[in-house]
Formats: structure tokens, sequence, C-alpha cells
């Protein structure tokens, strides 16, 4: 509980909320539960690629392609998870976790995940900061105003252009993390390095020794892409069209609950965002293990109203519709 404690000295109104979240027991471990989600998602994963091998040489494999994409993301959710140091008290422990879920079973390095990751838990929607907002897409008018490269076009057309983007993000993740890989200063990059490696021979000859070149072109395509597709729309709720800063001009708890957007739903929405819809208790609490983020979410709501904090929540759609009004009117500076 250090990190609590370092960041409640500085903002007593979080320390409060941090005492009281600690004293109901919400902050301790749930290895049960991962052991419990770790193992279904392992097998439905070796169920699925059973079912690839027994389908063969056959259209149907697209199909395949997409219900595979869609385990892709419960391994990346559980690779979340254990670079926020959720499942095991350890370091080392939950690195191993991640190591297993992130780099051999989906092809992603936790290592840069995290790094690039806490980045952006440290200053969420803060320009020239969070890396989560200094991509391909612009948050805000000034950025959009300046840019003068080829980016400027994206800008002007980020809305329409939003959700095909999102087709590229599993390629993205991809060689961003080989990239690190060879390039950063990395814990562990032996591992790092083989355990990517395993994973992009084994799932190519896979492929390719089930598929004729063609349909496997096309397998490729429909699991990443949509791998890709699931992921970004998973996170694009959590942030877009909320409050961006140019600067650290607020405390913790209004840095973090200002910039946060949930998601309403119920168990169903919870496993298909892997915990993600309580963004703003997940950004207040980072280590709080998934399955307690939605006991502590009326203890934030009423804290936050009795500091008139203003706690954003909406439907799944309605997320959608006000990040993509927010991309509109930011591309607007770009025309």
């Amino acid at each position: 509980m250090a990190q609590y404690d370092s960041i409640a000295a500085r903002g007593s109104e979080y320390a409060v909320l941090a005492r009281r979240v600690r004293d109901a027991g919400l902050l301790e471990r749930r290895v049960g539960y991962y052991a419990r989600l770790g193992g279904i998602a392992l097998a439905a994963l070796v169920a699925g690629w059973a079912v690839f091998v027994a389908v063969g040489d056959s259209w149907w494999q697209l199909a395949v392609g997409a219900v595979l994409a869609v385990l892709f993301t419960q391994f990346a959710f559980l690779g979340h998870d254990a670079g926020h140091r959720q499942i095991f008290r350890t370091r080392r422990a939950n690195h191993l976790f991640g190591l297993i879920a992130g780099n051999l079973c989906i092809g992603v390095s936790v290592g840069w995940w995290t790094s690039n990751h806490n980045r952006h838990h440290a200053h969420p929607n803060t320009e020239g900061a969070d890396p989560d907002i200094m991509g391909v897409l612009a948050h805000s008018g000034a950025r959009a105003g300046a840019e003068r490269s080829w980016r400027r076009w994206i800008f002007r057309h980020q809305a329409a252009l939003f959700f095909p983007l999102l087709l590229l993000e599993g390629l993205s993740l991809h060689f961003a993390s080989v990239r690190a890989v060879l390039r950063w200063p990395m814990r562990n990059r032996g591992w790092e390095a083989a355990l990517l490696a395993a994973h992009a021979v084994g799932y190519l000859a896979l492929v390719a020794a089930v598929l004729p070149p063609g349909k496997a072109v096309a397998f490729i395509a429909v699991n990443q892409g949509l791998f890709g597709l699931f992921m970004g729309c998973t996170f694009a709720p959590n942030h877009k069209g909320m409050a961006v800063l140019d600067g650290e001009t607020t405390d913790f708890l209004r840095r973090q609950v200002l910039t946060s957007r949930n998601v309403r739903g119920g168990h169903l929405i919870d496993v298909a965002m892997g915990g993600l819809n309580y963004q703003i208790e997940h950004h207040l609490f980072p280590s709080m293990p998934r399955p307690n983020l939605r006991s502590v979410r009326p203890m934030v709501i009423e804290f936050c109203a009795e500091r008139e904090v203003s706690y954003c929540e909406t439907g799944l759609l309605e997320s959608y519709s006000q990040a993509l009004r927010h991309l509109h009117e930011v591309g607007r500076h770009a025309r």
C-alpha cells in the first residue's frame, strides 16, 4: 500500500478516500479470481486454435479468426492487470504472468506496455506527457491547428477515420513491442524477445500449415484487424472527449476523475471491457484487483459528490458518440 500513502501525501482529499478504500479491504489481492479467469481464458484459447486446426482449409476460418481476436483481447486485459500488479504482491510474479499472457499468447510486450501505460496513468489527457493522446489523432484544437505535416489531413477527418484506423491497432501493438525490445533498455530483454519470437513463429507456422496462402492472408487480416478494433473500442470510451490538460494544474484526485469516463453496464460489459469500464476507479487505484472495481464505485461516486467533483458515467454507445463529437470538433481546427 506504500504507493497510495505516497500519493495521499500529495493531496489530503485523496488521502481520505484512499483510507476509506483501504479500510474496506478493497485493495487486497484476489489471486483465486485471476486463477479462475486465467484458466478459463487459456482453455478457450487452446479450444479456439483446436477448432482452427479441425476446420482446416475453409473460408469459415474467418469466423474462427474473429473469435480468436475476442480471446486475444482477454489476454491483453490480463497482461494489463499484471502490469499494474493487480494479481500478485510481487513485481516478479506479476511480470512473469504478464510475459505469458502478453508476449507469448498475443505477441504484445508487457515491458513496453507497462512503461507506456504508466506514463499515461501519471499524466492522463495531458498534452506533451500522455503518450495516448500524442499519436496519430489530435485531442486538442491547439495541436490540430499547429500541425503542418501530412497528419493535418488525418486530423481534419479524424472522426470519420477513427474506427477504420483501429483496424491497424493490432499491427501497431506488435510493431511497438518489437521496436521496444530491440531499442529500449528493457528489464528481462532476453525473455521478452524470446517469447515474442515464439508467438510470432508459432502463429505464422500454424496458419501456414493449415491454410493456403490466400486464405492465410485473409485469416491474419481479419484476426489482427478485429483484435485491434476490439482493443480500440475498449479503450476509446475511457478518456476521449474528456478534459485535456496543459500541465500539472490539478491535484491527483481531480486529474484522474475529470479526465476519465465510466461506462455503465452489467457483468457482460465488465467482461467485454476487462473491467476498464470502471475507468475512474481504475485510475484512482491502478493496482486494485479488477473484481473490486465494481464494489468501490459507489464509494467514489459518494466521495466525488461530497467534494463537488464531476463524475462522468455514460452508456457504451453514448461514450462513443461523445468521443467522436470531440474528435470532430478538434478536427475543425485543422481546416
